[in-house]
């Protein structure tokens, strides 16, 4: 009888392992405590609860999100709000299911020896500026402060920057593009103190858009299926998103743990999630619907030839609250 219950336990135990739904999530960069909670959710077995089989795939500096989900090789995509809407406006309909980052973590870092303690004091300066759609908010603010970008005495002069801080360090660039969770560690990291610099924050300066946040086709969201399978992975993932938050370090060391290329290190990446928590700290992974305002209001005063991110009011639905709806209920 023993025998029998056993064997009947294992055939169920092995038909929920098969019936786990398979789900691909493509990250917008590297392994890094930037997506703490979803290694956490998979390392904590979040993702199993709900029966699912997900597969993170990590980014790069030659990886586009929007591209990947668009191929087919991504069910849901990390990736802002601009890239989102961009995309979106060309052809590829994303749409935001949910938002675990409720604040910026973008700033704009320069050195007071340069000369700058406002931002009346960028014309004549160069100015570091990542692009692959993180330059928007960068023109936006340009334009709000009526500086041309183009150079000269009256403008400013943008470096196209390297995903790294050498563009400061070497004295390439006067101020150079920063994550608060990131680059802006490694500024301190190279010796360089907090007195020393000046630094602006794209949300508080008014120009803020909505980071990280989880996107998928419009078209998927009309399959019962597909978004039963996304309400299960927004629930586990702000689990994770929760858990990170409340153990630094144990997230920390899932990160590292999780990174095969063996670059990062627990010290910076404990680091880093001290600082992502206070982004995600303040949301249960519902989008707030007057941050995606301000986000196609800022893409939408700073449209030109060299910043075509979007050109008009976004058509459609380039959000929903279904999923995020029916996860945390």
């Amino acid at each position: 009888m023993k025998k029998m219950l056993l064997g009947a336990a294992l055939a169920l135990t092995a038909g929920a392992a098969q019936a786990a739904d398979e789900v691909t999530l493509q990250l917008k960069w590297v392994t890094q405590a930037q997506f703490a909670g979803y290694y956490v959710a998979a390392d904590k077995g979040f993702y199993e609860e709900e029966g699912l089989d997900v597969t993170i795939k990590p980014g790069g500096p030659d990886i586009a999100p929007e591209q990947v989900i668009a191929g087919g090789g991504a069910d849901v995509i990390v990736t802002w709000m601009a890239a989102g809407l961009a995309a979106r406006e060309r052809g590829v309909p994303l749409v935001n299911i949910a938002q675990p980052f409720k604040k910026g973590a973008m700033q704009l870092t320069c050195l007071k020896e340069n000369g700058i303690e406002s931002p009346a004091d960028f014309p004549g300066h160069t100015l570091g500026v990542w692009f692959f759609g993180n330059e928007y908010p960068f023109y936006a603010w340009m334009a709000k402060l009526g500086v041309p970008t183009d150079g000269g005495e009256s403008g400013v002069e943008v470096l196209k920057q390297a995903f790294n801080v050498d563009a400061l360090l070497q004295k390439q660039a006067d101020c150079i593009s920063v994550m608060t969770y990131n680059e802006y560690g490694q500024v301190l990291d190279a010796g360089i103190t907090e007195d020393q610099l000046v630094t602006f924050n794209y949300l508080e300066e008014g120009v803020g858009m909505m980071e990280d946040g989880l996107y998928v086709l419009e078209e998927n969201l009309a399959d019962e299926a597909f978004k039963d399978k996304m309400v299960r992975f927004v629930r586990a993932s702000m689990k994770g998103w929760k858990y990170a938050e409340e153990n630094p370090e144990e997230a920390a060391q899932i990160v590292v743990d999780n990174d095969e290329t063996g670059a990062q290190t627990l010290e910076h990446q404990t680091y880093m999630m001290s600082e992502v928590a206070k982004l995600t700290a303040d949301t249960n992974g519902a989008l707030d619907p007057a941050d995606y305002e301000q986000t196609v209001a800022t893409l939408l005063s700073a449209v030109s030839p060299e910043n075509p991110a979007i050109t008009k009011e976004p058509e459609g639905m380039a959000w929903t609250h279904e999923i995020t709806d029916a996860a945390l209920q």
